[in-house]
């Protein structure tokens, strides 16, 4: 009989914690499969976010080729967004592909999967999906199953809130909600691979990073707030453990992040800093502090360029033809990219201190750039410091963020390790694996079942 593979998705776990130990206790079983696991560090993607490094992932393919290059995107030529969903993913997941030759998948948590898509086999919604009250299933009936039987997934909760209480106990049901539900998928269905993404660990490192890790430079210890990380690590841990046991047993167990995490140094006023370098023109001074960066507050007969703020800045340049206003001719467009990456490259921290930025062009870290790609990507002190896009701070920088509290960052490797229990595949460390290389994988393993 083949045996199965349950691929766990830890959001944002990075090595540190996983193979340096670093977890305070919380890993137990789950530090023993690791050590007879092949284990990698997985590098990540350009920008590495969630959206879209999960589909990057399963696809095998880059943002710029999947059009893909955040959690949300711009409407070209406006200044308005939305959401990623799973119908701006055109390229075939390994579940289409290899469903269509006969395995069968259970999916639950993968971003972005909302709204559902046929497949052969099952899924669950990632947790993007609106409320339960939104079509979240495939089939659809399947939701009125779980409604009856296990209850509506927990999708996601408010994260960044003073409220740290409301969010530990909301970020632990959330936690066990969804083993809940995965175990009762996993008991009753039948499926060939199975992949759950726990994004409450993301979640976790977001709400209490600065509790949690001693070398955060506003560490903080709380006798409740630093355990909630070691906690949340335990419940998945000890949910794993017993599935191990029952309906995953003889099944190879993946364990694997779509991006790591570090400590927020802090955040960096980028707008500002655009308007101070003559780059981008407010038609008046900001009246408060954190002032949302909108269209009617910026002078456009006078602005070049202006930035989304994030884990990481994307950068629009105001190009004559492209966007409403446009006011830089595409035969300056070149000369003004070189200036503006040149301009960044000397951004310092605010003693004066060096900092290691990076700014791409499409092309220099993709193969292709479909859809709406930035005219920069931009990473600030190799993502030690947050580029936030409000405007009217006293200076360009802050020890916070300007959406509410977050201490963490993203970064750049992930985990990625294969525990088989026949011993067929090779134990101990096997180097660095690109992201978009995790499929064919995936698909090997499958294979060799």
């Amino acid at each position: 009989m083949a045996r199965r593979l349950f691929v766990l998705g830890l959001d944002s776990l990075p090595p540190y914690v996983l193979y340096e130990g670093h977890d305070g206790g919380g890993f137990k079983f789950i530090r023993g499969l690791v050590e007879d696991s092949a284990r990698y560090l997985m590098r990540t993607c350009h920008p590495p976010i969630t959206v879209p490094a999960w589909m990057v992932m399963f696809t095998g393919r880059s943002p710029g080729e999947l059009g893909i290059y955040g959690f949300r995107h711009r409407r070209p030529g406006t200044f308005d967004s939305y959401v990623v969903t799973s119908q701006d993913v055109r390229e075939p997941a390994i579940w289409d592909d290899l469903g269509r030759r006969g395995l069968r998948f259970g999916l639950f948590g993968v971003p972005p999967t909302y709204p559902p898509r046929p497949l052969n086999g099952f899924m669950v919604t990632d947790f993007n999906t609106p409320g339960p009250q939104k079509p979240y299933t495939w089939p659809p009936w399947l939701r009125q199953e779980l409604q009856s039987s296990v209850g509506d997934p927990l999708f996601d909760i408010v994260y960044r809130t003073e409220d740290r209480d409301a969010a530990r106990r909301d970020l632990l049901a959330m936690v066990e909600n969804h083993g809940r539900i995965v175990k009762y998928l996993a008991e009753g269905k039948a499926w060939d691979a199975f992949i759950y993404v726990e994004i409450g660990i993301d979640r976790a490192h977001h709400a209490f990073w600065k509790y949690f890790d001693e070398r955060h430079p506003r560490y903080t210890y709380h006798e409740v707030y630093s355990r909630v990380i070691p906690e949340v690590y335990s419940r998945v841990d000890s949910w794993l453990e017993e599935m191990a046991r029952g309906p995953l047993r003889d099944s190879i167990i993946v364990i694997v992040s779509d991006h790591g995490t570090k400590s927020m140094h802090g955040a960096f006023a980028i707008n500002q800093w655009l308007e101070q370098e003559g780059y981008l023109k407010l038609k008046e001074r900001p009246r408060s502090p954190g002032t949302d960066l909108t269209p009617d507050i910026i002078d456009w007969d006078h602005t070049r360029v202006w930035a989304w703020g994030g884990y990481y800045s994307r950068f629009f340049f105001n190009v004559r033809g492209r966007e409403p206003h446009g006011i830089v001719g595409r035969e300056e467009l070149e000369d003004l990219v070189r200036e503006v990456k040149g301009a960044i490259m000397k951004i310092r921290g605010p003693n004066g201190e060096a900092w290691r930025n990076e700014a791409y062009e499409p092309q220099e870290i993709y193969p292709v750039a479909k859809g709406d790609a930035p005219d920069l990507t931009v990473y600030l002190d190799d993502l030690n410091w947050r580029p936030i896009g409000t405007v009217g701070w006293p200076s360009n920088y802050t020890d916070r963020n300007d959406k509410g509290p977050d201490d963490s960052m993203h970064d750049w490797l992930g985990v990625l390790s294969v525990y088989d229990p026949e011993g067929t595949v090779s134990r101990g460390d096997m180097g660095v694996i690109d992201i978009t290389r995790v499929r064919g994988l995936l698909e090997e393993l499958l294979a060799s079942r």
